[in-house]
């Protein structure tokens, strides 16, 4: 079958091709932008890419279209799709009926933490010898690529709640049928598509309602919305973290912790990772292995190797002591938790965040009054305002004075931290974008600076 993948360079739908070629289909594929790492991998795989939406890519017509959620109505290749009546789904909808039907399905859900629980998930799968399938929307280390099918029953995937197509405005996750749920915290984002809190617990809400009664819901213990989405209706085995999980840290940053289930202890694990957020992440991830058939000792040793994705506060450079992390915190409560991490981490030591508030959620203005507070653990903070950002960043850079500056101008910016940072400072730099290569231009500056 050849199927044709209209916004094949997002990481989703790059693994959505990376599985249909593992199938043995003829796969090709276009995206507006075509550009490496994405582009890099599927050219790899024999995978030809076109650039843009000119309808002659869909001549002779392919045995099936697969839109991505990022087209929509008046795109010229979709609207070739519909005017010529070709056959087309959704990538979670051709997943589901292709891959997961028979599956034991591992969905790991929440408004933060997804990439990086079905990392360790599927990570701690491998290192058990069951050879999971997977599809993670971020890029691994543990792992050579983002998706595969897998030699087992098991399937990790991670599960976001943001819309399927443009003909089906359910979450993705709707689709995948899972026999193991992770939620992993419930909050209030993509204001592109949801109208409020309600909105979004009401599609949580549809995916319980598909976890069979011998499937397994694991969520945190007093979180009230995720409290209120299990009250609307939940006919699965449940256990909580905070309840049944517990985890109790040896070291303050989160490196070192003991792990408890209905109060026995289960064992330790000293790791790469830190920060309280990475410590749930991975309790998450062992119950949800537990559920299908892993040893608690056995995911344990696994996590002592695990490497968290890239861009979930990866180190990209020490220049002389200076240490620039990347993070894709967009969101206050990601930012909060990046920022306790590493101030765990670095104690006394300087931190300084540089944030680019480009999600949709962000550019809105729709977390505004919560980042005041959610910026507070750095020594100074460098915001930058997008062009197309929907409110000034002046109010914020205010409340914010004096440790505060707000930038225009990516080299401008670049300049300023390069004068501002000391030996020993940690530079946090937060976007769930590119952020116009301001890492390398970063790293380069530094070294100019520091390395004679």
């Amino acid at each position: 079958m050849h199927i044709h993948i209209l916004g094949i360079c997002g990481t989703f739908m790059g693994g959505i091709a990376a599985i249909a070629k593992a199938m043995g289909h003829k796969v090709t594929g276009a995206d507006a932008n075509v550009y490496p790492p994405m582009s890099t991998q599927l050219e790899q795989l024999g995978i030809e890419l076109t650039q843009g939406w000119d309808p002659a890519q869909l001549e002779p017509a392919p045995d099936m279209v697969i839109i991505g959620n990022a087209l929509s109505r008046g795109n010229p290749a979709v609207e070739y799709v519909l005017n010529t009546n070709l056959r087309y789904t959704s990538g979670p909808q051709w997943l589901a009926e292709q891959v997961l039907f028979d599956r034991w399905v591992l969905a790991v859900s929440g408004t933060h933490g997804k990439t990086t629980t079905s990392t360790m998930l599927a990570w701690i799968l491998e290192c058990a010898g069951l050879k999971p399938g997977f599809l993670i929307g971020g890029i691994p280390q543990n792992f050579d690529c983002s998706a595969r099918l897998g030699e087992s029953p098991f399937f990790v995937i991670e599960a976001d709640e943001y819309d399927t197509a443009f003909f089906d405005k359910r979450s993705k996750f709707v689709h995948y049928r899972p026999r193991t749920v992770v939620i992993n915290n419930l909050e209030y984002d993509h204001a592109d598509i949801f109208p409020d809190l309600a909105a979004i617990q009401r599609q949580f809400h549809h995916l319980l309602r598909m976890v069979p009664a011998n499937g397994l819901v694991l969520s945190p213990e007093d979180t009230p919305a995720v409290k209120q989405t299990l009250d609307m209706g939940c006919w699965s085995e449940r256990q909580s973290y905070g309840a049944d999980w517990r985890a109790e840290l040896i070291s303050n940053d989160g490196s070192h912790f003991a792990l408890y289930y209905q109060d026995k202890l289960l064992g330790e694990l000293s790791w790469q990772l830190s920060g309280q957020h990475n410590v749930d992440n991975a309790v998450m991830a062992i119950a949800a292995a537990r559920h299908a058939g892993v040893p608690v000792d056995v995911a344990l040793e696994a996590l002592t190797r695990f490497i968290a994705p890239k861009r979930r506060m990866e180190l990209k450079a020490d220049v002389a002591g200076i240490k620039v992390y990347d993070d894709f915190a967009h969101h206050p409560t990601a930012i909060s938790t990046t920022l306790q991490g590493i101030r765990n981490k670095v104690g006394q030591n300087r931190v300084l965040a540089v944030l680019e508030p480009r999600s949709n959620t962000m550019r809105m203005g729709v977390h505004q009054a919560a980042l005041p507070l959610s910026l507070a653990l750095a020594d100074l903070v460098f915001l930058y305002e997008p062009a197309n950002a929907n409110w000034s960043l002046d109010a914020l850079t205010r409340a914010l004075t004096p440790k505060a500056t707000l930038m225009q101008d990516i080299d401008a910016l670049v300049s300023l931290l390069c004068e501002q940072a000391e030996q020993g400072d940690s530079i946090v730099i937060m976007s769930n974008g590119g952020f116009a290569g301001i890492h390398d231009k970063l790293i380069s500056a530094l070294r100019r600076k520091w390395e004679h």
